[in-house]
């Protein structure tokens, strides 16, 4: 007899480490799905409170649809995953299954949406925007038809707003036709009589779209002179005619679909600048790749200097935007008929 071959045998402590493994890895597998599901499920919940058309509804139904994904949790023993995840799946068929309209109870400054007619180098355009403030909220002569000669076409100029807040900024796209004739384009969320923005409710299906076609004194000055806490640069942007040709009836081209087939405003994927990022960085020359700075887009302006797009001057960008502040002199300027020629003197580029 050997002594100690009565003795336990041990495992190597190699093949341990191989049969503990796969079984950590299995647990943080399971417990990652299970975290995907919950933020999967608490959208759900928040998606039926916030987008259910039937307003008594709202929380019984969210509180409903919590209480069957958490009894099927625990109660299943076999499929619980596949029956959590499948809850989902017809809340989210649901949701993409509201359609948007362009008729409601619209907020003045959205009640309509403009539209336009391209006849060679001529545009009409439909509403134009062009409201008399007299308060942020209080207005008159808003809306005209105005004409515009795609041939005078001279340049895009680029406003960007900000409220300090650094990862979230608003741009203003205007259309330079010279003898101080401009054209801005503002992409926001289309309000209802009540509704204000709110950061949350733009992940939802709360607003609609809009493209607002505007006059420079309407949509420039409501922010630069009305609104608080809003700082407006202004910048001359390097696009050829010919390109800012291109880019107008890209804007032209949403006016009109919008027109006969309204979408909805998204805080991700259809916002002020995710809703057309597409269309006008295939146009502009030197196309650049997508980044998150268009998404968060707080330091778009500064994006735009980096890639080239902005004429500086020979300016470092924060002296550039410090010099097309335009909030003090537009205060001055007032309600002046030639707003839009007055804000651009000894501005950079103009």
């Amino acid at each position: 007899m050997t002594i100690g071959s009565d003795a336990p045998k041990t495992l190597p402590s190699n093949s341990m480490d191989t049969r503990i493994r796969p079984t950590i890895g299995r647990l943080l597998g399971l417990g990652f799905l299970w975290f995907v599901l919950l933020l999967l499920n608490l959208w759900a919940v928040a998606a039926i409170y916030v987008d259910c058309r039937i307003a008594p509804l709202r929380l019984p139904l969210a509180i409903a649809y919590a209480a069957i994904v958490i009894f099927l949790a625990i109660k299943l023993k076999r499929r619980k995953i596949r029956a959590c995840l499948g809850c989902f799946v017809i809340v989210l068929a649901w949701w993409f299954a509201l359609e948007p309209s362009n008729q409601a109870d619209w907020r003045a400054d959205v009640a309509r949406t403009a539209s336009a007619e391209v006849h060679g180098d001529q545009v009409q355009v439909h509403n134009v925007r062009n409201c008399d403030y007299r308060t942020e909220t209080e207005f008159s002569n808003c809306w005209s038809d105005r004409r515009y000669d795609l041939s005078q076409l001279r340049g895009v100029d680029f406003f960007f707003v900000n409220w300090g807040i650094p990862w979230i900024g608003h741009p203003i796209v205007s259309f330079d036709f010279g003898n101080g004739q401009h054209l801005a384009f503002s992409i926001e969320a289309r309000y209802k009589a009540g509704q204000t923005y709110s950061s949350i409710l733009g992940f939802f299906r709360q607003y609609e779209l809009i493209f607002i076609a505007a006059d420079e004194r309407d949509v420039i000055r409501l922010r630069t002179n009305f609104r608080k806490g809003e700082e407006v640069y202004m910048y001359r942007t390097n696009v050829p005619p010919e390109i800012a040709r291109k880019l107008f009836l890209v804007y032209v081209a949403h006016l009109n679909r919008l027109t006969e087939h309204p979408e909805w405003y998204n805080a991700v994927t259809k916002n002020c600048t995710t809703a057309i990022d597409h269309e006008i960085s295939q146009d502009l020359p030197d196309p650049k790749p997508w980044t998150y700075r268009l998404l968060l887009n707080g330091t778009l302006d500064e994006l735009l200097y980096e890639r080239g797009r902005l004429v500086t001057g020979g300016l470092p960008f924060p002296e550039l935007k410090e010099r097309e502040h335009i909030n003090p002199y537009a205060h001055t300027v007032g309600q002046a008929a030639d707003f839009s020629t007055l804000i651009r003197v000894g501005r950079v580029g103009f």
